[in-house]
């Protein structure tokens, strides 16, 4: 379920409360602290598993931003949603804070049923999915006059995705291509929804694309405005990511934790996000 009083607690020291959709679990509070530095701590490293979807941002923003606020050193892991949480609940990944793309992914991780590894999350915002291209693609100017659903079609076009099996991105895009295969009569997006040809892990897919390897494929907007690579919306359908922030228990660095967390919700990581096409309530 999702968390509310503890952020408010961890984040107090930024001057600014995350918005979130319910309450569960225990929180640290922290001394008083200027809106983007948290409060003093030995400054040790953090371990986050987030969303392949969020690569750019992480290591490229977020990351060394949280670096230079704290003293403390971001090391992230990215992923699909799905994947990471079951290394997390199979030990196979230690990790401080856990960030998702879907909240019904943090909720496989709560309760003694799913080894009590989170106690609630907060939202962090949604991002659209998008149809991502490069601009060298033969493709790029018929996927700027659309329809998006009748160039995908079109014979030798290389549309990517993830797997649906551990990333929620995939099962949005599969989502995606059977509403739309059955409301516009397209087989071939039907086929697309199931072949495996064009299915790569999340943190590559976005190398594949810029590679030339790919035409096309399925983003959410925050990543394509961090990689600077241009995309058309699905007009009509309403597929987006709800990205979340998770405390994970009997995290090894659990003040590294509070410090991460309380960064992300800062008005520096929340400037950040939002740069990037994220929509954050509040």
């Amino acid at each position: 379920m999702p968390l509310a009083a503890p952020l408010a607690l961890l984040v107090a020291a930024c001057g600014q409360v995350p918005p979130a959709s319910g309450s569960s679990a225990a929180g640290t509070s922290m001394a008083q602290a200027s809106p983007n530095r948290v409060a003093a701590h030995r400054t040790t490293a953090v371990d986050v598993l987030y969303a392949g979807s969020l690569t750019t941002i992480m290591e490229d923003q977020v990351g060394p931003a949280f670096d230079k606020a704290t003293g403390d050193t971001f090391v992230g892991f990215a992923g699909g949603s799905k994947g990471l949480a079951t290394d997390i609940k199979g030990g196979l990944r230690q990790a401080d804070v856990f960030v998702s793309a879907s909240p019904a992914v943090d909720r496989s991780l709560e309760g003694r049923a799913n080894g009590n590894w989170v106690n609630g999350y907060t939202d962090l915002g949604t991002s659209p999915l998008v149809i991502g291209y490069n601009p060298s693609t033969r493709f790029a100017g018929a996927l700027r006059r659309g329809p998006w659903y009748r160039v995908v079609a079109e014979p030798g076009f290389a549309l990517g995705r993830t797997d649906p099996a551990v990333d929620p991105k995939g099962q949005l895009a599969v989502d995606a291509l059977d509403a739309a295969a059955a409301l516009y009569r397209e087989p071939v997006l039907r086929a697309d929804a199931t072949t495996t040809r064009d299915v790569f892990p999340e943190e590559s897919l976005v190398g594949r694309l810029q590679s030339g390897q790919l035409d096309a494929g399925f983003f959410y907007t925050v990543e394509a405005s961090a990689a600077h690579f241009p995309y058309v919306g699905l007009p009509g359908f309403h597929y987006a990511a709800t990205y979340t922030v998770a405390r994970v228990n009997r995290a090894p660095h659990p003040a590294a934790a509070t410090a991460f967390l309380s960064f992300l919700h800062s008005r520096t990581g929340t400037r950040l996000l939002t740069g990037d096409g994220l929509t954050v309530k509040g």
